[in-house]
């Protein structure tokens, strides 16, 4: 988990100066899609909207035609030291109460890489729920499931308060979370990005039905959050037993002869149609959606409808721009298992050689080509 974390100070309409660890930058354009000038050079995010996720490209510093020609250079903001950034020295500090400036300067030391003197300040500000907020995933961030537990619940609690004070200071904290293993989100100070963290926290205690019940929740509110239908189908194969994640429930067998074991058992099939169902309608559209077609797939094999996953896994892999090697890298996987499935030996080993080719190391694909 990561943290994007900077002080935002608004200069003009659609124009924000922004200090954080690395020094200054300035983002131009409206929200859901900026472009910003810093001492990295130039790179444009674009989010898509309700979803979390955002996209972020960044531009090389070109030289001009000419022979000799100088680089190309941009405008940047002024340089600002470290210790400068997310002071109270821009306000009143006589007047600031205590809580207040726990929370800015648990703010400070996390943009300084100081995470222990960051949790030291926000834990005498968890009763404001932005300081919850951040205390709950920095504490998630170290490995403190109990106390991330108990921060993000109050910050759920008073999630109508949430972004308050960051406002009022003009901070700007967004939190990266792992979705799944291939694909990862960014949250900010709402009671969505809360309820995402305390699913993460609950997972991470395999606390299954909290967690799930966390994300039915969201999914009420967010019917249509493609990144809620995502972690909701992950977690649904994650509670599931080992012995059923990648196949059957081996507490059943069949009456014709087939081996013991070759039949998804109740609690199977139910998470397994659910988790087809959280994907009705989805099209290719990002990462997440290319995830969550991922995952049907693994649903659709595991109740042995094996054209429908392999169909499902084709049309996933014709986009590969902006997809991770690891996403690619599960889907032809997944590919290969339906192959084999299927009884298309040819078919499976070629995904498997490509995928060897990629990845030497990759899962047991060596085990697999009998090498």
């Amino acid at each position: 988990m990561g943290f994007r974390f900077w002080r935002r100070i608004k200069v003009a309409p659609g124009v924000t100066l922004n200090l954080s660890k690395s020094g200054g930058s300035v983002s131009l354009g409206p929200r859901g899609a900026k472009h910003t000038i810093g001492p990295r050079g130039q790179r444009t995010t674009v989010g898509i909207p309700g979803t979390g996720l955002f996209y972020t490209t960044t531009h090389s510093r070109k030289r001009s035609g000419g022979k000799g020609s100088a680089p190309y250079s941009t405008p940047t903001a002024p340089a600002v030291r470290p210790e400068d950034l997310l002071t109270l020295s821009f306000f009143q500090r006589l007047t600031t109460p205590d809580d207040e400036k726990a929370l800015v300067n648990g703010c400070r030391e996390l943009v300084l890489g100081n995470e222990e003197k960051s949790l030291m300040h926000l834990e005498e500000a968890v009763h404001l729920a932005d300081g919850a907020f951040l205390a709950g995933f920095l504490s998630l961030k170290q490995g403190r499931l109990s106390e991330a537990a108990t921060y993000l619940t109050t910050a759920a609690d008073k999630h109508s308060d949430l972004g308050r004070f960051f406002s009022k200071y003009g901070i700007s904290a967004t939190m990266s979370l792992p979705v799944t293993v291939e694909v990862s989100v960014h949250v900010g100070p709402d009671l969505r990005g809360v309820l995402l963290g305390l699913v993460e926290v609950y997972q991470r205690q395999a606390r299954w039905a909290v967690a799930i019940a966390c994300l039915e929740k969201l999914k009420r509110l967010e019917p249509d959050d493609v990144v809620v239908k995502l972690s909701l189908a992950e977690l649904l194969l994650d509670s599931l037993p080992d012995d059923k994640i990648n196949g059957w429930d081996s507490r059943f067998e069949r009456a014709d002869g087939r081996p013991e074991g070759s039949e998804p058992g109740p609690e199977s099939v139910n998470a397994y149609r659910k988790i087809v169902e959280l994907a009705e309608g989805i099209e290719n559209e990002s990462p997440i959606h290319t995830a969550l077609l991922l995952y049907k797939a693994k649903a659709l094999r595991s109740l042995g409808l094996l054209d429908a996953a392999r169909e499902t896994l084709t049309a996933a892999l014709h986009r590969k721009k902006d997809r991770s090697g690891e996403l690619l890298k599960s889907l032809r996987y997944e590919r290969a298992l339906v192959y084999e499935d299927l009884g298309q030996s040819k078919q499976a080993r070629s995904e498997l050689e490509i995928l060897f080719a990629e990845d030497q190391d990759y899962k047991d694909v060596a085990e697999r080509l009998g090498l």
